[in-house]
């Protein structure tokens, strides 16, 4: 590996830490929070239009499709993203960063594109050659991939580059952008798969379009700055993580293919996908700002400090990441049904208790993220994969006996049992330098507090109510009374957290 200063990709951690930089997580961590509730917002409109619209037919031909183009679409990117956020040169001058644009973003962007070209071309001429009509949807979602690797390229290098005002701006547009275009579409021209995949591919050009424009103000390509030691060191960091993505993607969707053929039945991968969709959202909510705006700054406080200080900062974050997590979990177990109702109708009333149980998961999962992690920062890769394996290989075995006994509910338990194994083995196999679990009275509080709202829910008899809408309510305000009150009033440390906290939001 070349270990010039303009070619070096990543320093290890100096043995002497020097004065810590101030990494404006909270500013970073509130435009993030920000504009994922300006996104959700437009979950809240499309998600009850679409669902009455679409019936679970076209949703499990949605689900399907959107199967396998995420797993094509993590093996075109070869790890890009990952070698972005990792290499990115903090503080370097405009020769190291015309470095980093030409070997981890140009040159990983046209090799995506050729082997895209290619695997077009053969998929093409195979299908022509055998006389297989595909439909249009399937075109839709191949025309989409190389967006996507471009837009996901350029969005990784903002956010390294803690440009999160620009990044979430034009998140946030192109995403009611795609939420006008596809209504549009479905109510006016056609209520299909078709007609929502037209609309997302109209959107990702006109990001393109503006992306391009980006680039092409701020990054330069150099030919005398083509390293192929530096861009052979991110294929080693990131190619790991390419197989790991692929198996992710495969974890997070292995249930609907599994679900269609063994079942052969486009609606129970409609009524999983319709209840696995909304917990996605969730999962957004919960987890997108906050490792949009942790991640870089735990790579920066490993790079220039160590262990310690990325200990340190998990041990401030838990604190109020444990109840937050613990407060939207128990809350979702109780009321996830009734709110996918109210969103989406009776005649999906399916698919409540397929969010109640993934919901639930989505938010527990952040705790035991937050908690192991420190394999990427060790550049660990391997071990990630093989973690994410495991946990696949758990889920498939699962369904193979659980979907035909419990049916798309089968499904369901096995996500959740799997994607539990894979948070609690980053745990036991974190380094133990960066190894922090969330402190005992934190754990102790938020169960407690958990505890007692269950067992107010029961007292009062919800089960009894049959009004989704008074059920969510009456839920609200026992989690408000039992849960979040005895929170705030056991715990100073969280009080004064947020008293801390509320004159910099204001300001």
């Amino acid at each position: 590996m070349n270990t010039s200063t303009d070619t070096t990709l990543a320093e290890e951690p100096p043995a002497a830490a020097t004065p810590p930089r101030s990494s404006g997580i909270s500013k970073h961590y509130l435009r993030y929070s920000g504009a994922t509730v300006v996104m959700m917002a437009t979950g809240l409109v499309s998600f009850p239009i679409l669902t009455r619209l679409l019936d679970n037919t076209e949703y499990g031909i949605l689900g399907y499709y959107e199967t396998w183009v995420l797993m094509i679409f993590a093996v075109i990117k070869l790890g890009g993203q990952h070698a972005v956020l990792r290499f990115y040169p903090f503080g370097g001058d405009a020769a190291r960063l015309t470095h980093f644009a030409t070997n981890l973003v140009f040159l990983p962007l046209t090799v995506s594109a050729v082997l895209w070209t290619v695997g077009i071309a053969v998929f093409a001429g195979v299908s022509w050659w055998r006389g297989i009509a595909h439909s249009p949807v399937l075109w839709c979602a191949l025309l989409a991939i190389p967006l996507m690797v471009f837009i996901s390229q350029v969005q990784m290098t903002l956010r390294a580059s803690e440009r999160s005002g620009l990044l979430t701006t034009t998140k946030v547009t192109a995403r009611w952008v795609e939420l006008a275009l596809v209504l549009t579409a479905v109510v006016l021209i056609q209520r299909s798969a078709l007609a929502v995949y037209a609309g997302r591919v109209i959107t990702m050009l006109l990001l393109v379009g503006f992306y391009l424009h980006w680039v092409r103000r701020h990054l330069q390509f150099s030919r005398q700055s083509l390293d192929p030691g530096a861009y052979r060191e991110s294929l080693i960091y990131g190619l790991p993580l390419v197989a790991n993505e692929i198996v992710g993607a495969a974890l997070a969707s292995i249930d609907r293919l599994m679900l269609k053929h063994m079942l052969d039945d486009y609606a129970a991968v409609g009524i999983y996908t319709i209840g696995y969709a909304l917990a996605m959202q969730l999962g957004v909510l919960v987890n997108g700002p906050f490792w949009d705006a942790f991640t870089p700054a735990l790579n920066r406080a490993y790079t220039e400090h160590g262990e310690a200080r990325v200990r340190e900062m998990k041990a401030r974050v838990l604190l109020p990441a444990t109840y937050a997590c613990v407060g939207v979990a128990v809350g979702i177990w109780i009321a996830g049904s009734d709110v996918l109702q109210m969103l989406s109708g009776s005649a999906k009333a399916a698919s409540g208790e397929v969010f109640a149980w993934v919901g639930t998961m989505y938010a527990v999962m952040l705790l035991l993220d937050l908690s192991g992690y420190g394999l990427l920062l060790r550049k660990r890769t391997g071990m990630v994969l093989l973690l994410t394996v495991l946990a696949l290989s758990i889920n498939v075995a699962l369904n193979l006996v659980w979907i035909p006994r419990f049916g798309y509910m089968g499904a369901v338990y096995s996500t959740v049992l799997a994607y539990l194994v894979f948070g609690i083995s980053r745990c036991l196999v974190c380094p133990p330098g960066m190894l922090q679990l969330p402190d005992r009275r934190t754990l102790l509080v938020s169960l407690g507090a958990a505890a007692l709202f269950l067992l107010m829910v029961d007292v009062c008899g919800m089960a009894e109510i049959q009004s989704h809408l008074t059920r969510a309510a009456l839920a609200g305000v026992l989690w408000l009374a039992c849960y979040l009150l005895p929170v705030l009033a056991l715990d100073a440390r969280l009080r004064g957290l947020i008293l801390e906290r509320w004159p910099r939001a204001r300001g």
